[in-house]
């Protein structure tokens, strides 16, 4: 069967909010958050690049759902990077590479962790597929 090429009608369909993976007041406070967080454009110094990996991780973990399969190292993670940016800002440069690295490590704990939980699901799950196979497969033989 050949696929179908979806047809244009009159008005394009209305973007619903329900599409985003996270609710729409944690992205809006996320996004404040981080406007009023730092100091001017022209004032802001530029990160160190173990600050930099350490947002990144914690970005990584988090796409990964870690908040639901591991939310305790993705906290220690949120919490270590927060204190390296304030350490960051109050020019702490050892404080600041110590607690970016600190939080690197969670964050990339709690991205394994939770890799790991749906990993395992994943494999129940061809399992117990696997099992019902091999129950339908035993009920016809017997008829």
């Amino acid at each position: 069967m050949a696929a179908r090429t979806p047809q244009r009608h009159g008005t394009p369909m209305t973007v619903s909010f329900s599409y985003f993976r996270r609710p729409l007041h944690v992205m809006a406070a996320a996004v404040a958050t981080l406007a009023l967080a730092g100091e001017p454009a022209h004032a802001q110094s530029a990160l160190p690049p173990e600050l930099e990996a350490a947002v990144q991780a914690v970005q990584r973990a988090d796409q990964a759902d870690a908040d639901q399969y591991a939310p305790q190292p993705l906290e220690a993670a949120r919490q270590a990077l927060a204190q390296a940016q304030a350490a960051h800002a109050a020019r702490d440069k050892k404080d600041a590479l110590d607690l970016a690295l600190r939080a690197t490590v969670d964050a990339d704990l709690a991205r394994a962790r939770s890799l790991e939980a749906v990993a395992t699901a994943e494999v129940a799950q061809r399992k117990a597929e696997i099992a019902d196979l091999q129950r339908q497969i035993g009920g016809e033989g017997k008829r």
